[in-house]
């Protein structure tokens, strides 16, 4: 399966393929990354997205020990994270194809760092 997608602006573009491990996390990390409560993951090996438009590679800030997460300097967009173990996680909301079944997560991590509005919304899944 080949992917697609890219920021809000287009400077940034990406192509994927062999995607897998959709899921989710509310952990601090990705709700500030992101600025949502909860954030939607597709993963890949890092030697499987290709960033292929004049933005290049985008700019990262290191978030933790393992990982820094990508983002495009002109707009803004968060669009993943990548980790030193060669793997990309990005954003399910940057692709141009999202609407299909696959991006549905099979998981969530951090369930307990959801605020407990949220829960009301989105309930946590057994694990």
């Amino acid at each position: 399966m080949k992917l697609s997608g890219g920021c809000l602006c287009g400077f940034i573009r990406f192509t994927a393929i062999n995607p897998s491990k959709p899921h989710s996390c509310s952990c601090d990390i990705c709700q500030k990354h992101t600025g949502c409560q909860t954030a939607v993951w597709i993963e890949f090996d890092s030697g499987d997205v290709e960033w292929t438009e004049g933005g290049g590679t985008p700019s990262m800030f290191r978030s933790s020990t393992a990982s820094s997460r990508a983002f495009c300097d002109r707009c803004g967009t968060s669009l993943g994270s990548i980790d030193d173990t060669q793997i990309t996680a990005l954003l399910s909301g940057i692709f141009d194809q999202n609407e299909r079944a696959f991006f549905s997560p099979s998981s969530h991590s951090f369930q307990d760092m959801k605020p407990e509005w949220w829960r009301k919304i989105m309930p946590d899944i057994a694990v």
